[in-house]
């Protein structure tokens, strides 16, 4: 038959073989949880296997390489056969050297800083590749390993030391979003994935208190934010830090002449991948829309920025609420508003005279974004403002009686009445917020004559983590408007552990609200056939 028949045969093949080079390694493990295998890349890295599990080729739902065929198979076969009539056409080049100033509309996820070493772990499968197509396209495979020298990625070891990854980087992204508005047409815009945390910092400026002393993945840790001590003394905004790849990435879009018109979290991270596993690890990609700027774009000044920030952000952060977004993507989902605001003027400038840096922008746009959270306390209930502010301080470890009976006449409560409510234990001279795991499991909204939204929040996730989403519904439903008050308390609580770095215990708030459409949809349903699952779990 035709050459070219063949060739296209054989190369869907060798996409079965790569597939098999990723599940056949002896780097994959497995998931007792799941009964199943972990192939090599369950993240973006070639990890150490101390003891490491086999698939069977021939058979099974897992190594077997006829499976292969066949995915590979439904693949072509969903493939639309109209782009080759339309000219589709891909092509393997560098993005700094633009598209040949054809227009394009651009839709990218451009590289995260220094975070992923993609090219060294595409060798991995390279390898394979060049052995069964090098002969059919020896264009692509005329290199023994895959070239390395022009990967847009801040590698140090590159580079001769960090500062010069960096410029690299750098100077290299900026070249790649100036040939990218030479071609991208003004009446769409551009659109740009990243999910990368948004801020970061040393561990001494992270803190390691309780309840939670988990390090995170490299580029998943978190700054400190503005915030209040028990005696209202404000932390010093200049200490927040912001992520090197965010502000690389904005600036690159801002000197190029971008402007962010909005931002679209989208969940695209499976909950159970490996990066994610008792972490903070962002659960949506961000998608930042972007147009030109308009070339007679106005000047402010830093006090006209913060005027508009004050007026904006507040709506588009409850908008994002509303829209039920992971309290784990919200910092970098109000950067598409609060940039789109900074974006919107030609220049910021300073007291000094010079013009404000992206830097400084996400650290202004960063403190309003913890003082919007802070102002929403005021919804809550006495009980719980005073919770949130022993918790801050004292996470779930003991504290003073004298401070809490201080704190307590602050907020217009007793430590007297907090003990009646449920939510803490005094004695021996020491106040300590009542863990979940001492909560009565028979409580019920409706039987209780002090409602606090504190004890409503960790009821809420008591009942998702033991018994189910079914009977966490069981408890919404009893609750009326006190429910969604309770889920803004789960967005305050997980922007105080994450500030903290108080990994796991921010993950508990993080998965109700994650778990809260589901549960919402099951509150307005009338009780009914699922009361036996409900009684199984209590």
């Amino acid at each position: 038959g035709p050459q070219a028949y063949a060739d296209a045969v054989a190369t869907y093949l060798a996409f079965a073989v790569d597939k098999a080079a990723n599940i056949w390694s002896a780097l994959c493990s497995w998931m007792s949880d799941r009964g199943a295998l972990r192939e090599t890349f369950a993240r973006q890295a070639i990890p150490m296997v101390w003891d490491f599990a086999e698939a069977s080729p021939f058979s099974g739902s897992c190594g077997n390489f006829s499976m292969f065929i066949d995915r590979i198979s439904d693949a072509i076969s969903h493939t639309p056969a109209l782009l080759l009539s339309l000219g589709a056409a891909a092509f393997q080049r560098s993005a700094e050297t633009g598209a040949n100033g054809v227009p394009h509309i651009i839709c990218t996820d451009p590289p995260y800083y220094d975070n992923i070493g993609y090219a060294d772990l595409s060798d991995f499968f390279y390898v394979w590749l060049r052995r069964s197509l090098g002969d059919i396209y020896p264009e692509l495979f005329n290199t023994l390993l895959t070239p390395k020298a022009e990967e847009l990625i801040a590698s140090p070891y590159r580079h001769g030391g960090k500062e010069k990854a960096q410029e690299f980087f750098e100077n290299g992204l900026g070249k790649v979003f100036e040939n990218i508005r030479k071609v991208q047409p003004v009446e769409f815009p551009m659109t740009v994935f990243y999910a990368f945390k948004q801020t970061e910092g040393t561990e001494a400026e992270l803190g390691g208190g309780h309840p939670g002393r988990q390090k995170e993945q490299a580029g998943e840790t978190h700054a400190p934010q503005t915030s209040s001590n028990l005696h209202g003394e404000t932390a010093d905004p200049q200490s927040q830090h912001v992520s090197t790849g965010w502000e690389t990435m904005l600036s690159g879009l801002i000197d190029s002449g971008f402007a962010i018109t909005g931002t679209w979290p989208m969940r695209t991270e499976l909950g159970n991948r490996m990066v994610g596993a008792g972490t903070n690890a962002l659960a949506s990609s961000i998608v930042l829309s972007c147009r030109p700027r308009p070339a007679d774009a106005p000047v402010a000044t830093r006090r006209e920025f913060l005027a508009a920030l004050k007026k904006e952000l507040p709506d588009a952060l409850r908008h994002l609420q509303a829209g039920n977004i992971a309290p784990v993507d919200l910092a970098q989902a109000s950067i598409g508003p609060g940039m789109a605001i900074f974006t919107h003027y030609a220049k910021v400038m300073e007291a000094d005279g010079s013009a404000m840096g992206v830097r400084a922008a996400l650290g202004l746009i960063n403190q309003l974004l913890d003082e919007i959270l802070a102002q929403q306390e005021g919804e809550f209930d006495a009980d719980t403002r005073w919770a949130l502010a022993w918790f801050e301080q004292f996470g779930m470890e003991d504290g003073p009686f004298g401070e809490a009976e201080t704190l307590s006449r602050a907020k217009n409560t007793a430590v007297n009445g907090l003990v009646e409510a449920g939510i803490i234990t005094a004695r021996s001279g020491k106040v300590r917020l009542l863990k979940r795991s001492e909560l009565p499991s028979d409580w019920s909204p409706a039987t209780d004559k002090r409602l606090v939204h504190w004890e409503i929040a960790q009821h809420l996730i008591r009942a998702l983590e033991n018994g189910g989403e079914t009977v966490a519904a069981n408890i919404l439903r009893q609750l009326g408007s006190n429910g969604e008050l309770a889920r803004d308390l789960a967005y305050r609580l997980y922007n105080l552990c994450d500030r903290k770095k108080w990994a796991q215990e921010a993950l508990a708030y993080n998965s109700l609200i994650i778990a809260w459409p589901e549960i919402s949809k099951l509150a307005r349903k009338t009780p009914g056939t699922s009361q036996t699952q409900e009684e199984m779990f209590r």
